[in-house]
């Protein structure tokens, strides 16, 4: 990376999280891909770090936000919060990938690809996306960056990033995975309901309800991923029906 690059990512991370770096090549490295021939050490234990501090801070952040919640449910709503989708969507946001030194095949088609796939998910698509993990990755080794640039302090790395990864996932906006909103769906309603994998041959999943195909959901990078929009499809179309049926019915 060229010492202008280097400049132009040094003021775009300190206008993001209002942190300025004392030694900057630990930012130049949170920005350098293992596929880079090693000029550079890469940032894959620095991601290792961000990971388990970013863990840290969030369940800070919620035991303190949220002192009625139980540990089940804290967990839950930390997991949200610190998932491979939710970290590329910070990264995204921030154009972070820019500026990462990386020999990835199709890496700016795979950003773009997810990058539109979130508009249809505003804020999180519980499984339905498949994000580039290198994404979350960036994220993650700035976190790590930051934290032993800032002597390890667990208070100043939060200061630095948490506006990074607004909106955060409440308790308010936290929603149910779809093959367990479906499921209890189908069972409140006493409807019985079938997943086919055909992942193998097609790429995808079919969900039948009572007998009928109701949706199908396809990914030809993820099994869970097909999964989670066959689930995800069938519960709009299912709502959509017995709301037909019986208009008032609260589901």
């Amino acid at each position: 990376m060229e010492e202008q690059s280097f400049q132009q990512l040094e003021r775009l991370v300190e206008e993001i999280t209002g942190y300025k770096f004392k030694n900057p090549d630990l930012l130049h490295q949170a920005f350098t891909h293992p596929s880079v021939p090693q000029n550079w050490a890469s940032n894959d234990r620095m991601e290792y770090l961000g990971d388990s501090i970013l863990g840290l801070m969030i369940a800070k952040e919620h035991y303190f936000a949220y002192p009625d919640l139980s540990s089940e449910d804290l967990t839950d709503l930390r997991s949200v919060n610190v998932d491979t989708e939710k970290l590329a969507r910070a990264a995204i946001k921030y154009n972070l990938q820019d500026h990462l030194r990386c020999q990835i095949h199709l890496f700016k088609e795979q950003v773009e690809e997810f990058r539109s796939a979130t508009l249809e998910y505003p804020l999180n698509s519980l499984g339905c996306i498949n994000p580039p993990k290198v994404l979350a990755d960036i994220v993650e080794a700035l976190i790590g960056a930051i934290y032993i640039d800032c002597n390890f302090s667990i208070d100043i790395t939060w200061q630095a990033i948490k506006d990074m990864l607004q909106p955060l996932i409440t308790p308010e906006t936290l929603e149910i995975q779809p093959i367990t909103k479906i499921m209890q769906l189908c069972q409140k309603n006493k409807l019985k309901i079938h997943m086919v994998d055909n992942w193998d041959k097609t790429g995808e999943f079919e969900c039948f309800v009572d007998g009928k195909s109701v949706a199908k959901g396809k990914s030809s990078q993820n099994k869970d991923t097909a999964r989670n929009r066959a689930a995800y499809n069938a519960y709009e179309l299912v709502i959509e029906n017995l709301l037909m049926k019986t208009p008032v019915k609260d589901h």
